[in-house]
């Protein structure tokens, strides 16, 4: 008698490996479809995540935008009350050269009314104060009966914005006598 059985003692072996087979190619192709189904699932986060990011990164940028565009918006409207008190001095041809006066100091009250506001703040060292380089520039060195490298005059005035400077202060130092 032949058979394809190779091992006669058992007839059944043959029979028990198949379904083993089959329950094992069963679990692997479970296991590939879990697998796919996470892969899809980290990839749609991924996805969503990255998207997320580009739409956080173009909000900001238009913000940074916005805030370029409108960045001296609160200056200008400090400024408006100061050209129009210009322009009511202008509108009176017969004023005297008093009521001229008065006018230019509330307007200049006005203006530096408007630079605080705006944390513009003024440079204007007093005679004798220690020269800073980082907010007078020196025009001429002068001899002086003070101590060396000390402001002797301010030709103009320099202008802080917020602690940084504008414009230094132009002034003369005093050198060794």
């Amino acid at each position: 008698m032949t058979t394809d059985n190779p091992n006669p003692d058992n007839p059944s072996a043959t029979d028990e490996a198949a379904p083993n087979a089959a329950t094992a190619d069963s679990a692997v192709e479970t296991r590939l479809q879990e697998l796919e189904a996470k892969h899809a699932e980290v990839s749609d986060a991924f996805l969503r995540a990255k998207a997320e990011a580009e739409n956080t990164r173009r909000r900001a940028e238009d913000e940074m935008a916005k805030a370029r565009k409108y960045a001296v918006e609160s200056f200008a409207d400090s400024l408006l009350p100061v050209k129009d008190s210009l322009e009511a001095a202008l509108a009176i041809p017969d004023a005297t050269s008093a009521q001229m006066l008065e006018g230019v100091h509330a307007t200049l009250r006005q203006l530096v009314s408007a630079l605080e506001r705006n944390k513009v703040a003024e440079i204007n060292p007093v005679a004798g104060t220690k020269f800073d380089p980082h907010q007078h520039q020196a025009i001429s060195v002068v001899p002086a009966a003070q101590e060396p490298n000390t402001v002797v005059a301010v030709l103009q005035k320099g202008y802080l914005i917020a602690d940084r400077v504008l414009r230094p202060a132009l002034v003369t130092v005093s050198g060794s006598a």
